[in-house]
């Protein structure tokens, strides 16, 4: 559905993008995950066509983007980060409105507009004005107007943030109602239980570029393993010896320390690690932000 081939994009002799490509199909949710400054939100405005690279090729189907970004535009719904809705209009008015830039009469503007109030559930709410509304249904009316032109791929860049618990899970139910119904779907986030509740593919990017990719499970057993253990208390000396002698990947962890366990070692690391009495000591299982951790060095926060 949409390709990208070397995508670079320099600010004021920085490269904030540097050599991305990806691919994402029908039906397919692909995450791209990544803290903040990593090139995320440059790299998604260059997929449809509001930002201009420096060098590289996208195409959507057919068209070259960006120079046929507007015929692109027909096929695609875009979710920024910010709501940008007209605060003087209704819930109602807002895609109605939007609507007409689709080149819809009144009749089917409204038509549109109404199914798809009742598809993101907003019915409750069709007169109020966006600042009559929650987040999380503002949320859901942004999403709404993505979708006024039936779109092929949309375009979701960090929808859920600021969001509380129960907005973000009914915003991904939205998310994965898109997916089913053939739809494509581009995600940005920086949290880990969205990237890996949502995305079939992970592209996880660092300083602009892409360090790794592939399934969220994948990419937690072939960077991490199955299992990692965290601690305090326990002499530096010692963790490296045990790492070393073991294969297992080693890194501090805020205060404490993260050490994967080997599964033919995992007997044997634990009871080191206990014998040295540590102040903490919590084994659980591996999971993306530990991905993260050891390609990159940091944190998503």
């Amino acid at each position: 559905m949409l390709t990208a081939r070397d995508l670079w994009k320099n600010y004021n002799n920085t490269d904030v993008v540097r050599g991305v490509s990806l691919r994402v199909d029908g039906s397919e949710i692909l995450g791209i995950l990544g803290p903040n400054g990593a090139g995320k939100t440059t790299t998604v405005g260059m997929l449809y066509g509001g930002v201009i690279p420096s060098r590289g090729e996208i195409h959507f189907g057919s068209l070259a983007i960006p120079a046929q970004a507007r015929q692109a535009r027909g096929a695609i719904g875009i979710v920024t980060q910010d709501d940008n809705l007209d605060p003087d209009f209704s819930t109602f008015d807002n895609l109605a409105t939007f609507a007409h830039h689709f080149g819809m009469n009144t009749r089917e503007s409204r038509q549109r507009a109404e199914e798809l109030i009742e598809q993101v559930g907003l019915e409750n709410h069709r007169k109020h004005r966006p600042d009559e509304l929650s987040g999380g249904l503002k949320r859901r009316l942004v999403l709404a107007r993505a979708l006024i032109n039936r779109p092929r791929l949309v375009f979701l860049d960090e929808p859920t943030t600021g969001l509380d618990p129960d907005s973000r899970q009914a915003f991904w139910k939205l998310v994965m109602d898109l997916k089913a119904s053939g739809c494509g779907v581009i995600l940005t986030t920086h949290y880990m239980d969205e990237a890996q509740r949502l995305s079939d593919r992970l592209l996880l990017m660092q300083q602009g570029e892409i360090v790794d990719e592939g399934t969220p499970a994948e990419l937690i057993v072939r960077t991490v393993g199955d299992e990692v253990v965290e601690c305090a208390g326990v002499p530096e000396g010692l963790l490296q010896e045990l790492a070393a002698r073991t294969g297992a990947w080693l890194r501090p962890f805020g205060g404490n320390w993260l050490m994967s366990l080997v599964p033919v070692h995992r007997e044997e690391m634990v009871a080191t690690l206990r014998s040295a009495a540590p102040s903490m000591l919590t084994i659980r299982s591996a999971n993306l932000e530990d991905v993260f951790l050891r390609l990159t060095g940091d944190k998503l926060e």
